[in-house]
């Protein structure tokens, strides 16, 4: 005998809010923003009543945080850009990729006024890869007047003290040429 099963009502999509402040704010305001993933992120916020809105998913805009870009985007966000920009190629399933990205977003916000950093999936993104060659991850690529700076690229994990003397080196070169 066969079983009726009620139709289930869907349920609505949750409310989506931009929210765009300077880095310190981002960090401190929205703890879940601060990750690299922050777009992906669901945080709860409080409105004027402090009365909590449950079920806002927040995508945090601008302030020093480190942007996911694709193919499509690569040409306006990367080659076309007026600033130096720091391409990161990571992946989901990769570790190091992971260990890096606190450095790498604290870098994106500490040189914000400076630099643009962005990040491309790997596996998302396989013209870019192709095109870039990228072989190791995570790899950065520094790029600067829409060419590729020569011997900017870096392969695997590093500290952030060494990102922090890597890109220095870079900008430093960039202000002399």
């Amino acid at each position: 005998m066969p079983i009726a099963v009620a139709p289930v009502a869907a349920k609505p999509l949750p409310t989506v809010r931009a929210v765009t402040m300077p880095a310190n704010i981002v960090c401190n305001a929205f703890p879940a923003c601060s990750s690299v993933f922050s777009n992906r992120n669901k945080v709860s916020l409080r409105n004027r009543r402090n009365a909590p809105m449950f079920g806002t998913v927040v995508k945090c805009v601008g302030g020093g945080a480190v942007r996911e870009i694709d193919e499509t985007q690569f040409n306006d966000v990367v080659l076309k850009s007026e600033r130096p920009v720091l391409v990161e190629f990571v992946a989901t399933w990769c570790g190091p990729c992971r260990l890096i990205a606190p450095a790498v977003q604290s870098l994106a916000q500490e040189y914000q006024d400076k630099l643009v950093v962005v990040k491309v999936d790997h596996d998302s993104n396989p013209r870019l890869i192709e095109e870039y060659k990228v072989y190791g991850l995570p790899a950065l690529i520094f790029f600067r007047n829409g060419q590729e700076v020569p011997g900017s690229r870096r392969e695997g994990a590093i500290t952030k003290a060494k990102l922090k003397e890597y890109v220095d080196k870079l900008l430093e070169s960039a202000s002399i040429v």
